[in-house]
């Protein structure tokens, strides 16, 4: 398996390399060459597979000959034997066709576990065979970054440095990222949106002179071994509800596009996904682009969805990318058009491409309350906003056949966001036992300006250079 980058210019590399680069040298996202194949009755065999399984299935294909079947099962087992439910992602049914898939039993919560606890063990395992070592940057709206500090803690060969806007995130979310004190383990909290830190992350990678002096890697949905993680539990939901012989559709809050993008992975590699529902809260670029083509960035509004504040979402250029005939040189110049004007407009083979899968709902702050009430009384879950966001929008999906059930993906554990759910419910819910006493633990981390001359000085002022 070779991949191959957005923007057409970067070197087609293995499943290794990709993993260990993260963005491309030409500064687009890697995707597969092709796209693997199952058949129905590969996927019907899935039926009754543990997690574990059912990851290795999924994911051989994408990692060709980097690890053996043994490897890829010991490395799975390793990261999803610390999830607090033995079904890994338990489904919960809400109705007599809602249900929600629980994505959020790992060690910080939120679903980006279930990919950066293999991720990181996937660059322990990279790095064993190379005297390199690795230098993550990332940005982070609020769950990725304490996922990602949890799974690389105290690994050799490894500094992280996670950036988060100041003030702009949970209580819980920054102590999940601040409380760990692991000498390889550095967060920034700049002034500014996630946006900003994310345009930040991204000018590292592209400036030659600092790329080259430090061995920089990503952990955001950027970096394809993490979205191929997320594209198992799409499988490993719908063989429960009926697939093969029953579609399934599926609701998703999105911020950064890239949860969304592995179901659409899931739909090309045969798995019968109905309708993939992108669920926005008032940050609407995406719900904009999918519904009019009008891709085009605003200001950025604080919401109680803080994971989904969000205007620039990083891996949408895969999907234009799949869906607009895979020409990354075209691509390459629409996105740079894109980034000088921070405006454009999808081309007509983008919107039919997108549209064949692809619905979209914004969802303001009334809905989000409405879909937590009505999870509460009607069905007795206590739920987070951002998973209220993709119920609200599974609930306006009224143009399903009525046989189709459908699955919200739900990213975060309620207690993230307590203040939020308190006062759409009247119930303050409890940190689960397995978090600890992180309200006493001593916090560490910069405050720094949005600017590239600040952050880069921080960081290579702390970073490892390559050897």
């Amino acid at each position: 398996m070779k991949y191959v980058s957005t923007r057409g210019s970067a070197p087609a590399l293995g499943f290794e390399d990709v993993t260990l680069a993260g963005l491309a040298s030409d500064g687009g996202l890697y995707v597969p060459e092709s796209w693997p194949a199952f058949t129905r009755e590969d996927i019907a065999a899935m039926a009754g597979l543990s997690y574990v399984d059912t990851a290795v299935a999924v994911m051989r294909p994408f990692i060709g000959g980097a690890l053996s079947d043994e490897e890829l099962r010991e490395l799975c087992a390793a990261a999803y034997g610390r999830f607090s439910h033995r079904a890994v992602t338990p489904l919960v049914q809400l109705d007599h066709r809602q249900w929600m898939l629980e994505l959020f039993h790992g060690p910080t919560l939120a679903f980006k576990d279930v990919a950066l606890q293999l991720l990181g063990l996937l660059f322990e395992k990279f790095l064993s065979r190379r005297e390199d070592h690795l230098t993550i940057v990332g940005a982070t709206s609020g769950d990725t970054g304490s996922a990602a500090i949890d799974a690389v803690a105290g690994r050799a060969k490894v500094d992280i440095f996670m950036l988060h806007p100041d003030g702009r995130v949970s209580d819980v979310q920054r102590r999940q990222m601040t409380t760990v004190l692991a000498p390889n383990v550095h967060n920034i909290a700049i002034d500014g949106s996630f946006d900003d830190a994310q345009a930040l992350v991204k000018a590292m990678f592209n400036d030659a002179d600092f790329s080259a002096r430090f061995n920089l890697s990503a952990v955001n949905s950027i970096n394809w071994a993490r979205l191929m993680a997320q594209v198992v539990y799409y499988f490993y939901a719908a063989v429960r509800l009926g697939a093969p012989d029953r579609p399934v559709a599926f609701s998703v809050p999105t911020g950064n596009f890239g949860d969304v993008f592995a179901g659409y992975v899931a739909s090309k590699m045969g798995l019968p996904v109905a309708r993939l529902i992108v669920a926005t809260n008032v940050n609407d670029i995406l719900h904009r682009a999918l519904a009019e083509g009008d891709y085009s960035q605003g200001t950025v509004i604080p919401t109680a969805t803080p994971s989904m504040d969000i205007q620039v979402s990083s891996n949408f250029e895969r999907l234009l990318f799949d869906v607009g005939g895979r020409d990354g040189i075209a691509l390459a110049e629409q996105m740079r058009g894109f980034e000088a004007t921070k405006a454009m407009r999808l081309t007509n083979a983008q919107r039919e491409g997108a549209s064949a899968l692809f619905t979209s709902h914004r969802v303001d702050a009334d809905r989000m309350n409405l879909a937590l009430r009505w999870a509460y009384e009607g069905a007795g879950q206590v739920i987070d906003p951002h998973s209220a966001v993709g119920l609200a929008a599974a609930l306006a999906a009224d143009d399903l056949p009525a046989d189709v059930p459908v699955v919200t993906l739900a990213t975060a554990h309620a207690a993230k966001f307590r203040d939020a759910v308190e006062r759409a419910i009247g119930l303050r819910p409890g940190l689960p036992s397995r978090i600890g006493t992180l309200f006493d633990r001593e916090e560490s981390y910069a405050r720094l300006p949005a600017s590239f001359e600040a952050v880069t000085a921080y960081v290579a002022e702390r970073a490892t250079p390559r050897g």
